[in-house]
């Protein structure tokens, strides 16, 4: 197994050194003390994709080798809102036939009532990962879930193309449609007639309110609810920015973006039919697989900020910048788990720096730990990711922990609203200021 020591930067002093042996050991005696209870056999959730499915598959196995217990893989839904409705029926009737769940990063606070606290069983790992992440994990001062992959908004961009037409990566979205509109001109009249600006996710479910926050947020428009529970979503900066990706469906974007969620996009970008998309990081290790139309030809960077660029939003609640949704995965252990010490063991293996490196050098999976982005052998296999930590210590989460287990309908309000301006049956300015409205009846007295 590989060494700890080896994941992380060089410490400074024996301090250092002597603080990552201590964990280090009680991270060992922990999965001992696993190894030494009766055998137990336990299910976690994995991701259902196949190299995702296989991933895990073969990291649970290592550790039940290690241990001595056995672990089955369960594939929950690949649609978020159905997994997370399978939970709540485990839930309910206090099943305890999956220990180790897979739970999106809005979830926590939801489903709080029925996880582990795992601070117990973590000796302080927590502190290896993003800040920001552990915040999100944490409801009432409980840890309620270790980050096993960081996502966040991503803008690809064919960087062939923007080489033939003389043009560099967009910084503001007036950069964006611009680019787009002059590329997908130039690239139909030499006879590609499918050929699009910009694909997103547009289709009227989760991934909407998260291209969403990303226009709104980058414009100055703020993220639905502040941090004192204020709903701020009713500003013009706001209906601007929805308002300009209204105008991209039919141009720069098919009509069909309408229905597109990210395996969508992703497909339009891969076959070569597309200039730009706005996409998580998964989809960097598919379009550099050997059989990708677009091998070797694109590239990352974070998405566009508002159409005025960086400075003071104009009649918003925030300052114009970058900003990408924070997205990830967390695997939490069941309150309802008959053998929550070998769970809350088989996750802290999962989540682990071996694993994590192993899964970010052959699968593209973005790690949550800081450290890990400055491993060579990471870097090599993903070059993105040398300037992705960056951008993933400023993403922007959504309202999800202040709003609790009242955000699947914050949320559900917020990619409606969307989904009426992209379809033009609403304006920006109508939409902001119906949905306030909205929100503040889901909310009534208090979040």
């Amino acid at each position: 197994m590989t060494s700890p020591f080896l994941l992380y930067p060089a410490p400074r002093g024996l301090h250092r050194l002597a603080v990552l042996a201590q964990r280090s050991l009680a991270l060992l005696a922990l999965a001992a003390a696993a190894a030494a209870a009766p055998a137990a056999t336990l299910t976690i959730a994995c991701g259902s994709s196949g190299s995702e499915l296989a991933f895990c598959k073969r990291h649970a196995d290592a550790w039940a080798r290690q241990t001595g217990h056995s672990v089955r893989t369960f594939s929950p839904p690949n649609n978020g809102t159905e997994a997370l409705a399978l939970y709540r029926q485990l839930f309910a009737a206090k099943s305890a036939d999956i220990d180790v769940l897979l739970i999106d990063v809005v979830w926590p606070g939801i489903i709080k009532d029925h996880l582990l606290d795992l601070k117990p069983y973590s000796q302080g790992v927590e502190r290896e990962h993003f800040p920001a992440l552990i915040a999100n994990n944490t409801v009432a001062g409980r840890l309620l879930g270790m980050p096993w992959y960081a996502d966040t908004g991503l803008l690809y961009y064919r960087a062939d193309l923007l080489q033939k037409y003389g043009l560099n990566p967009p910084d503001t979205w007036a950069d964006l449609t611009a680019a787009a509109t002059r590329v997908q001109a130039g690239e139909r009249a030499a006879g590609h007639a499918d050929f699009y600006g910009y694909v997103f996710q547009a289709k009227a479910y989760e991934g909407l309110s998260c291209n969403a926050l990303e226009w709104v947020a980058s414009h100055g428009g703020g993220s639905l609810i502040d941090a004192a529970g204020n709903i701020t979503i009713n500003n013009p900066a706001a209906a601007r920015a929805l308002d300009l990706a209204a105008s991209w469906v039919g141009t720069i974007s098919p009509v069909g973006v309408l229905n597109y969620g990210e395996e969508d996009a992703r497909g339009v970008f891969q076959n070569g039919r597309a200039l730009f998309m706005r996409n998580w990081p998964y989809a960097w290790a598919p379009a550099q697989a050997a059989d990708s139309l677009i091998r070797g030809k694109v590239g990352v960077v974070a998405l566009p900020q508002g159409a005025e660029g960086g400075g003071a939003a104009v009649a918003g609640v925030g300052p114009v910048s970058h900003a990408g949704t924070l997205g990830g995965w967390q695997l939490a252990v069941s309150r309802y788990s008959q053998n929550p010490a070998a769970a809350a063991s088989l996750v802290m293996h999962m989540t682990s720096a071996a694993v994590q490196k192993d899964r970010a050098i052959h699968g593209a999976f973005n790690p949550s730990r800081p450290a890990l982005y400055l491993d060579p052998e990471v870097i090599a296999a993903n070059p993105f990711m040398a300037s992705l930590a960056g951008i993933l210590g400023t993403a922007v989460a959504r309202p999800s922990g202040l709003a609790g287990i009242k955000y699947p309908a914050v949320s559900l309000a917020f990619w409606d609203a969307t989904h009426d301006v992209l379809s033009k049956k609403s304006t920006g300015e109508v939409a902001v200021r119906k949905l306030e409205g909205k929100l503040k009846l889901v909310r009534r007295e208090q979040w």
